[in-house]
């Protein structure tokens, strides 16, 4: 037997009148909290992918409509094959299937389904904020060695700070 969600009064909210980021849930974005750093860095991908799943003539209310009817507001349940196989072709199987960290807060894993500029995209997200999130542990890192606010942290590339801290390192030992 399979089982799919009940359906909620708040579905339809969703559907007709979405809050926010719920504009593309259709794409299966979930992002909760609009005020974190992953919506930041997330946000431009999503819009892409928007612009290019959206047909020009289709509203956006439509293709949630078949995600809620269609997919059960899912990546993997399908509640009505014909309605999920509708939604898949008119965003030509566009779609956001996943993110998360990975070892740590800044290692960005983003899983989609689109063209190839579209994963060039997420790849260059990802590595921008791992990079982001990498130079900023190796500046608290060299901060804990170099306390005083005076000191000489210079703002460069990964490579240079990695060795400047392990300058540091050593100097300690």
């Amino acid at each position: 037997m399979i089982h799919t969600r009940n359906l909620k009064w708040s579905d339809l909210r969703y559907i007709f009148f979405p809050k926010g980021f719920e504009r593309y849930g259709y794409l299966g974005t979930q992002i909760w909290n609009e005020e974190s750093v992953y919506f930041e860095a997330l946000y431009p991908l999503v819009l892409a992918l928007d612009y290019e799943a959206k047909p020009k003539w289709c509203p956006r209310w439509f293709l949630r409509f078949l995600h809620v009817f269609g997919n059960d507001k899912s990546i993997v349940r399908v509640r009505n094959r014909r309605l999920s196989n509708l939604l898949s072709k008119l965003t030509k199987g566009i779609g956001f299937w996943d993110w998360k960290t990975k070892w740590c807060d800044y290692d960005l894993r983003i899983s989609i389904s689109g063209t190839e500029h579209m994963h060039n995209l997420a790849r260059w997200i990802e590595q921008g904020y791992y990079n982001e999130g990498y130079r900023a542990k190796l500046m608290r890192d060299i901060a804990m060695y170099e306390p005083d606010p005076d000191a000489k942290i210079i703002f460069s590339d990964i490579k240079h700070l990695e060795e400047q801290l392990e300058k540091l390192e050593s100097r300690r030992k």
